[in-house]
């Protein structure tokens, strides 16, 4: 399956951050730690990734991984949680799970469903991430990782 979705996790705080790349990542609707957002592989966004590629970690999310989060991590306005009905109701997709394979697809976006919050509050990952200040190449946890980033999204859930 095609994938042309990154999933994207802030990993590191505020602190010590340039202004540009705070307001990159502001951009991005990455306000804190642990927050994910769904974002399509343009290269505007490539840009805005590899800027802000020290403070966050992304990569391929597949329509498994995706349908999950939104299940137990989306949320619409008021903190009320996103439900195959909510879904039926509000669009043209039957489920969660076609709804997760039409965003991987880059065919809609997240957060054009009505009333829906465009990121995913995650828990930290279990066993912690695998050190904060190196690269995911270098046995750290920031910059891209590929399909590894779904690994991380389960810890995460």
């Amino acid at each position: 399956m095609i994938q042309l979705a990154y999933a994207v996790v802030r990993v590191r705080g505020h602190a010590g951050v340039n202004a540009d790349i705070e307001d990159t990542m502001r951009i991005l609707n990455l306000t804190r730690i642990n927050h994910c957002v769904v974002v399509p592989q343009t290269s505007i966004v490539k840009g805005m990734l590899n800027k802000a590629k020290d403070y966050v970690t992304w990569g391929e999310i597949s329509a498994e991984t995706l349908a999950r989060m939104i299940k137990f991590r989306g949320r619409l306005r008021g903190d009320n949680p996103i439900e195959d009905a909510y879904v039926k109701e509000n669009s043209n997709f039957t489920s969660i799970i076609s709804l997760a394979r039409v965003i991987v697809k880059d065919e809609f976006q997240y957060s054009d469903l009505k009333d829906v919050r465009p990121i995913f509050r995650l828990s930290p990952p279990r066993k912690g991430y695998e050190g904060n200040k190196k690269s995911f190449q270098n046995g750290g946890a920031l910059g891209y990782r590929a399909e590894s980033i779904n690994e991380l999204i389960a810890r995460m859930l």
